[in-house]
């Protein structure tokens, strides 16, 4: 019988795999700050059509990101089961779906401005949005290979290339932005439609550098992922779906909760969507810290699983846990600390606008820092789901916490009770909290916690 894991030698595992996977989701989310941050010294209404725009493209990102996701628990609980087959198997059919969703959706992207305007926003920022996600459509696809690819690497505890190939990445997109978006260097001034263009030439270069990684490197030539990519393997197609489709829907809850937010903070005004903008990028990017931390977890969670480990993987997801709500209680600390000096970075202050932004984003910010300690736990609850593959009922958890819950609670208070754009934010907290709870029974009373205990 194999000796049991201390509770340091899961830390340190735990630390060892989820630092490159954290690394690389900030820098992933630094893409979309930069933009962000870029295109507010560049004017405000093109830095509020980007905020609607972004969490747009990222609402339906995460809708087919299921599928990629999906590959990290599989591919994870094959390793612990020593089938290395079935790692390529799963893999090529979650790029097989990737692929079929990037195409399928981008005809939303090109139309997105008559649904804009539907959804009541002002025709200006509508027309901005539609022209920044005509290009920045085309970079779905790269952008859903790239998490499949991740996913992948991750399962194999090799996230060390995508923090470097994504980092990477972010200094092409510096620089792409510095030309196209203020047409310096000789480069064409295209505001929006430059940092779009910058976003898809990024994507794209980052996507042949994990391939050519994934192909190429001796240690993973022995699953041959790219060798005839072409043929099918239905049985392999149909499981990443069906763990995929809830995984995808559930990140769309979610996401979904906060664009909503996005859309009735335009309702308000556009200085305050631009606030509202800048506070959910920092949000954002704490999250990016505990997603990392998920990741790992799944990973760990999965590899147990498939050894039928359960108190290894009981014990492993204690630590996750301890260690994202350490985190959390120092994030918030620092937000409600440093709110104006985090606020004034994304903003040209000698724009007259400026001040009322700051003072309505410190207000947010406020809010933000009240749900650092429920957005981590309902995140480290979804890895722990997902690494047991149980992806269901954690979507039905999720579409009644946020739309039934979180939703009408945000309305309501912003609306009706006048509170506006800190209601709003105060409905998410309410949305958060409730699935972190729910989410935390669920994983906590499975079969796979009381088999641990046995």
């Amino acid at each position: 019988m194999r000796q049991r894991e201390t509770y340091g030698a899961h830390l340190r595992a735990l630390v060892a795999l989820s630092l490159p996977l954290v690394g690389s989701n900030l820098a992933q989310m630094s893409l979309h700050v930069t933009d962000t941050v870029m295109l507010g010294w560049y004017g405000v209404k093109e830095l509020a059509a980007v905020v609607l725009a972004a969490s747009s493209f990222f609402i339906l990102f995460i809708l087919g990101a299921g599928f990629a996701q999906a590959v990290m628990p599989m591919v994870a609980s094959a390793l612990g089961r020593g089938d290395e087959t079935q790692v390529r198997r799963d893999t090529r059919m979650g790029l097989w779906l990737s692929i079929i969703f990037g195409v399928a959706v981008y005809p939303v992207f090109w139309w997105s401005g008559p649904i804009f305007l539907a959804l009541e926003q002002a025709p200006d920022i509508a027309g901005l949005a539609q022209d920044y996600l005509r290009v920045a459509g085309v970079g779905m696809l790269p952008a859903l290979l790239i998490m499949g690819l991740k996913s992948f690497l991750s399962a194999l505890e090799r996230a060390g290339v995508v923090l470097w190939a994504t980092l990477a990445g972010v200094v092409c997109n510096i620089v792409l932005n510095w030309m196209l978006i203020f047409g310096n260097w000789g480069a064409p001034e295209m505001g929006v439609r430059g940092a779009a263009l910058a976003s898809v030439v990024t994507q794209v270069l980052t996507l042949l550098v994990m391939a050519a990684y994934a192909a190429r490197h001796p240690a993973l030539t022995q699953f041959r992922l790219f060798q005839r990519f072409w043929r099918p393997d239905w049985p392999a197609f149909v499981q990443v779906y069906r763990l995929g489709w809830p995984i995808g829907l559930t990140g769309l809850f979610e996401t979904g909760l906060f664009w909503a937010a996005a859309l009735m903070m335009g309702w308000i005004g556009t200085n305050e969507l631009a606030a509202h903008g800048i506070a959910l990028e920092l949000a954002g990017i704490t999250f990016m810290c505990h997603l990392g931390l998920s990741n790992a977890a799944t990973v760990r969670t999965g590899r147990y699983f498939g050894a039928d480990d359960y108190p290894a993987l009981r014990d492993g997801a204690k630590v996750a846990l301890a260690l994202s709500a350490a985190i959390a209680v120092i994030i918030t600390a620092f937000f409600v600390a440093f709110p104006a000096p985090l606020i004034r970075l994304f903003l040209d202050m000698s724009n007259p606008e400026a001040p009322a932004i700051v003072a309505y984003g410190t207000l947010l910010l406020a809010c933000a820092a009240l749900f650092q300690l429920a957005d981590a736990v309902q995140v480290m609850a979804l890895g722990f789901l997902r690494g047991v593959k149980d992806t269901r009922v954690p979507m039905f958890i999720a579409a009644a916490s946020y739309w039934l819950i979180g939703m009408p609670v945000s309305y309501v208070l912003a609306f009706p009770l006048g509170y506006g754009g800190v209601g709003i934010w105060l409905g998410l907290v309410v949305g958060l909290a409730v699935a972190a709870i729910l989410l935390m029974l669920r994983f906590w009373r499975g079969r796979w916690a009381g088999a641990a205990q046995a």
